[in-house]
């Protein structure tokens, strides 16, 4: 545990909320007092002071601090129940602990008297609203807002991204780079024979086989005339 021996004792507050969702009739039953459990308001009144007063026994480095008031408040909404508690100390740190605890208890005890009817109810938005003394002074939600929330990314930020990474990435080979590659190795590469290469080909053949034929004869002609 942190040592607060040397710190001096002042007044500190603390509001914590909470909110449970549930089905508009399990609401109805509740606020017309038809549970079968009995007082639902009463007793998450009275559960959310004793775990006030006993936040140290759930929250094992939370200090044991004497207590001024503790104030617990459930109002009805559309989506279910609000629940607001506000702890006041003069002591030597400050009760958002407790507060908090407090918030979760007097839920949680809804929860429990009413789940048989709807267990579908649902426990959220635990959180701290106004803390007040101490070294780090006021704090609330509504002027500051969440501390530890990150800012949200811009719609443009995907779009931005892309471009900035578009114009780092090399440029690609435009359609004309292709044909122009393609017409470079063309002309480099030896024409490929053709039709008419083969015929001229035939062509030089014939040729051929006529003078040999006609050394051929010219050849037996003169051997006649020597005879």
């Amino acid at each position: 545990m942190v040592d607060v021996g040397d710190k001096p004792k002042t007044e500190r507050v603390a509001v914590a909320t909470a909110r449970l969702r549930m089905l508009p009739a399990t609401r109805e039953r509740i606020l017309a007092g038809k549970v079968e459990k009995g007082d639902v308001l009463a007793a998450a009144r009275l559960a959310g002071i004793m775990a006030a007063k006993r936040t140290p026994d759930f929250v094992p480095l939370c200090h044991p601090i004497a207590l001024a008031g503790v104030e617990v408040t459930l109002t009805p909404e559309e989506a279910g129940l609000s629940v607001r508690v506000q702890v006041k100390t003069v002591d030597r740190t400050g009760v958002e602990m407790e507060a908090l605890t407090a918030a979760c208890a007097a839920a949680l005890t809804v929860y429990d008297m009413c789940k048989s009817v709807d267990r579908g109810m649902v426990l959220e938005a635990v959180q701290l609203e106004h803390k007040a003394g101490g070294r780090s002074g006021t704090w609330d939600r509504e002027a500051e807002g969440p501390g530890e929330t990150p800012a949200p990314r811009a719609r443009g930020g995907k779009r931005k991204g892309a471009v900035e990474g578009a114009r780092s990435a090399p440029t690609p080979t435009a359609r004309g780079g292709k044909r122009s590659e393609a017409a470079t190795a063309a002309r480099e590469s030896p024409a490929p024979t053709g039709r008419g290469g083969k015929r001229g080909k035939r062509v030089g053949e014939a040729e051929g086989l006529r003078e040999a034929l006609a050394t051929v004869v010219s050849a037996g002609k003169r051997t006649k005339r020597g005879g």
